[in-house]
């Protein structure tokens, strides 16, 4: 009979809250430069959120993108992205706003349709301005606002208040590093980053709760051991899952970074970026920061001898 794979050997003890203090250096450095990117650099903002035109072009056969993404480069546009709209005969056309006014954006407008020729539709014809771009970034902003508040009001009903502080801590380390990334490579940041940001959270606090849920039944069965090695026996415990789910995840991740082509590479690089760093954050960040906030084991028994929560309840 075939055994189950396993990326961690069972019994295995890796020191990683005895190692606490390097990682929390190792984050502090990371979210330092995150932010200092950020506010220096700051990210390279697509055309969802600077504005610029949209058009949808229709080609009699399937759509060469390769070749229609290098005739407009040669226009002197600026940022210009092709996709793959519907079917194989549409192709979504964004480019960046011109500077100017009206007239600039109708000139590029006729450039581009001047490049491709006659012997394609123009079904499609729209110009976002920056006040539709400011509200989109606005828009982005309070959606992962309202993610992070959300996911500190479950943890915080679901387990107890410091859970929750530990969680929102390595959820906002996840968050503010992937946005520093993307500030230090200066790849496009746009809807589509948005929503990887927002998928990174969901995936990492899926980690935490993991984790969080066997510190919980950890600490109700031994209640004399202290907290650190609760910490650490209930982290290597799960370090197994924790990897199988994070390595089957990137290779999914990988496969469409190297061959999704050039639209879902950002999003693809975003996800990898927050898968691995999740994945850290979980193990070294969000269970070693519950040993600095007075987090309580739950009643004593009578007894003395150390009795599960649950077997407790059910005698009762």
């Amino acid at each position: 009979m075939l055994k189950p794979i396993r990326l961690v050997p069972p019994g295995t003890k890796i020191p990683f809250v005895a190692n606490r203090r390097i990682a929390f250096i190792f984050s502090l450095i990371l979210v330092l430069g995150s932010l200092f990117g950020f506010f220096t650099q700051g990210l390279n903002f697509g055309i969802d959120f600077r504005g610029g035109i949209l058009m949808e072009v229709r080609t009699s056969g399937p759509a060469d993108i390769q070749g229609i993404r290098s005739t407009l480069s040669e226009l002197g546009l600026g940022d210009v992205s092709i996709q793959e709209f519907g079917v194989e005969t549409d192709v979504l056309v964004r480019i960046q706003r011109q500077d100017g006014e009206e007239r600039e954006q109708l000139v590029a407008i006729e450039a581009v349709k001047s490049a491709l020729g006659s012997d394609v539709e123009y079904r499609r014809t729209e110009f976002v301005g920056p006040t539709v771009g400011e509200e989109l970034k606005e828009a982005g902003a309070l959606a992962v606002g309202l993610a992070l508040l959300s996911i500190l009001l479950y943890i915080w009903f679901r387990f107890e208040w410091q859970f929750g502080v530990g969680a929102i801590v390595a959820l906002s380390h996840d968050i503010i590093t992937t946005i520093g990334l993307f500030a230090l490579i200066q790849h496009e940041f746009n809807l589509a980053t948005v929503a990887a940001v927002l998928t990174i959270a969901g995936y990492s606090i899926n980690d935490t709760v993991v984790v969080y849920d066997r510190v919980r039944e950890n600490l109700r069965k031994y209640k004399r051991m202290d907290l650190a090695e609760v910490f650490n026996m209930s982290v290597n415990e799960t370090l197994s899952r924790t990897t199988m789910t994070s390595v089957t995840t990137l290779l999914a991740l990988l496969a469409i970074y190297f061959f999704g082509g050039e639209v879902l590479a950002d999003f693809a690089l975003a996800m990898i970026w927050g898968v691995c760093i999740g994945t850290y954050s979980s193990v070294f960040i969000a269970v070693p920061i519950l040993l600095y906030v007075n987090l309580k084991r739950g009643e004593e028994d009578p007894t003395g001898i150390s009795v599960p929560q649950d077997e407790r309840l059910e005698d009762s």
